[in-house]
């Protein structure tokens, strides 16, 4: 009996021995499983914050948007995107709003305490509290350790040339979509995203036509400028006359678009796109253009310029009157509106509004920022609108307008559609038309160099960049009438002029009458200079080699030949 007992009690101990492998083997597996799935999460969140370097539930939190970055024609960084921290809240989550509102308050000064109150005492499960918040913003509210209220990293739009080149890239909003400038091209072209691209497949940067260096001088000199003659504003644009590539544009005052809020700012708009203005007498590279190109005067005319011209009431005189009769480079070189306005009238109305539209002036401009402001034309074109549009009055344009009209007169006559974005200059032939005859080219090149050097262009003429351009002051209109004290001055400057480049325009808004312009405030005296001093500045940088002026002879001779 001992001995079965023995053996049953052996048998039980030896099942409860299996049993409880059994049993430790099942909690193992069940502990594997366990550990496995937690580990598989961990590594998909890890290859997730490698892909994306967002949490898993940043697309249905954030409406922010990836944006390629954008770079200057050299590939010098314009614009990119970083990680910025964004604050919401979950209102079922709040237990106190009151104590929520008051400490957050403490960190984040721009809130609104009574609106935010409300909203976290709301019945939803999401509310944004504050987004593009500083790291410092961030690690004071984490270590307040409220309830209800987390992060989520969104892109955020960062421009490391600051105000320099602001007017060209535009901005965004708070959701890193354009507002302005060449980020409103990047929209249009569907080139942004809501989900981060992989490693390696992130989208090429844009590449612009801009040049960095070149576009820091014009700034530079514009702010100068105004300073020096006390303007209100001052714009200016470099365009390349074959390409129609911008290579720099500045308006001033301008904005941070690091801080978007500038931009509201009704005075810091961009002049060159979005103003318009009569241009006074840089038309009259327009109105000679013209008279040349359809045959109707020629180097060798003249006109009588001795007697004001007098339509109706309207009198028409010379602000620098020689009171003689003046050969037609006498007129683009004396700024005379009584021989402008005659060779206008020799065009006749129809062939002049015909040029000027050719050339684009009298409708909008599209760029890849979008259109030009449209130009303010007379409803009924008269024949005294004739006249004074002959010599900058009457019709109101944008200076992007003008650039780019003029670059047609010296480039060959060919006209080509400005762009922001790089391109070749055989890329841009392909695309252009000619619209004027290659011989009235070189004649305006002739005359653009001419009043450089012996007109009122003289103080833009570097030694050795062989400037050619032509200046313009115009009156402003200030409550209904014509004011000879708010001028609206500019230059129209083309380098080199035996073989055209670039284009540089510079337009200054009410300049004063200070002791280095001798009491006056004319263009010749403030746009000029200014044109002058940039084009000794961005001649290297653009690779333009100076020499001695040596070739002005056999320039003339080939001109004179060819005509």
């Amino acid at each position: 009996m001992a001995g079965i007992r023995s053996h049953f009690i052996f048998r039980r101990d030896a099942t409860l021995k299996v049993r409880t492998r059994a049993r430790a083997g099942l909690m193992s597996v069940f502990f594997l499983l366990g550990f496995g799935l937690v580990a598989a999460r961990l590594v998909d969140l890890g290859i997730a914050g490698t892909n994306d370097g967002l949490s898993s539930s940043w697309k249905q939190i954030s409406s922010a948007v990836y944006r390629p970055d954008i770079v200057d024609r050299q590939g010098r960084m314009l614009a990119t995107d970083i990680l910025t921290g964004s604050l919401f809240a979950n209102p079922s989550r709040i237990n106190d709003a009151d104590t929520t509102v008051e400490q957050l308050a403490t960190v984040l000064g721009g809130i609104k305490p009574r609106t935010l109150r409300k909203r976290l005492q709301g019945s939803g499960k999401f509310t944004w509290v504050a987004r593009e918040l500083t790291p410092r913003q961030q690690a004071q509210i984490h270590e307040l350790g409220l309830p209800g209220v987390d992060f989520v990293q969104e892109p955020h739009r960062v421009y490391p040339a600051g105000p320099t080149a602001s007017h060209v890239l535009g901005f965004v909003n708070v959701d890193n979509r354009g507002l302005a400038g060449v980020e409103t091209h990047i929209d249009r072209m569907a080139g942004v995203s809501a989900s981060r691209s992989k490693r390696g497949q992130e989208p090429a940067p844009v590449r612009l036509s801009m040049d960095l260096s070149v576009q820091h001088a014009v700034h530079a000199e514009l702010a100068s400028a105004m300073k020096r003659y006390q303007a209100k504003a001052a714009a200016g644009i470099v365009l390349d006359v074959h390409s129609g590539e911008v290579v720099a544009m500045a308006s001033l005052p301008d904005y941070d678009p690091n801080h978007r809020k500038q931009a509201m700012d009704k005075n810091r708009f961009n002049r060159i796109t979005s103003g318009v203005y009569e241009m006074g007498s840089v038309f009259k590279v327009f109105t000679t253009a013209g008279a040349l190109d359809t045959g109707v005067t020629s180097l060798d005319k003249g006109y009588d310029a001795t007697h004001p011209l007098k339509v109706a009431s309207f009198t028409i005189n010379d602000f620098h009157a020689k009171r003689r009769w003046l050969s037609v480079p006498e007129i683009f070189i004396y700024s005379s509106n009584i021989g402008s306005a005659k060779m206008a009238l020799d065009m006749g109305r129809k062939r002049h509004k015909e040029f000027l539209g050719r050339l684009g002036l009298l409708s909008r401009m599209e760029t890849e920022m979008g259109p030009t402001a449209m130009p303010i034309v007379p409803r009924n074109w008269s024949r005294l609108n004739t006249m004074t549009i002959a010599f900058g009055h009457g019709l109101s344009v944008t200076p992007f307008q003008v650039a780019s009209a003029a670059a047609t007169l010296v480039n060959g006559g060919y006209k080509v559609a400005p762009t922001f974005l790089a391109r070749s200059r055989d890329e841009a032939r392909i695309q252009s038309k000619r619209v004027i005859k290659l011989q009235t080219s070189d004649l305006m090149r002739y005359l653009l160099r001419l009043n450089a050097q012996q007109g009122s262009g003289r103080r833009a003429n570097v030694a050795g960049y062989r400037v050619g351009g032509k200046t313009g002051t115009a009156e402003k209109v200030v409550n209904g009438r014509y004011s000879r004290r708010a001028l609206m001055t500019s230059f129209l400057g083309v380098f080199p002029m035996d073989a055209p480049e670039y284009l540089v325009l510079v337009v200054l808004d009410e300049p004063q009458r200070v002791a280095e312009t001798k009491g006056k405030a004319t263009a010749g005296l403030n746009a000029a200079p200014t044109v002058g001093r940039i084009v000794e500045r961005i001649g290297p940088m653009l690779g333009v080699t100076p020499v001695l002026d040596r070739g002005r002879k056999r320039f003339d001779e080939h001109v004179r030949a060819s005509y």
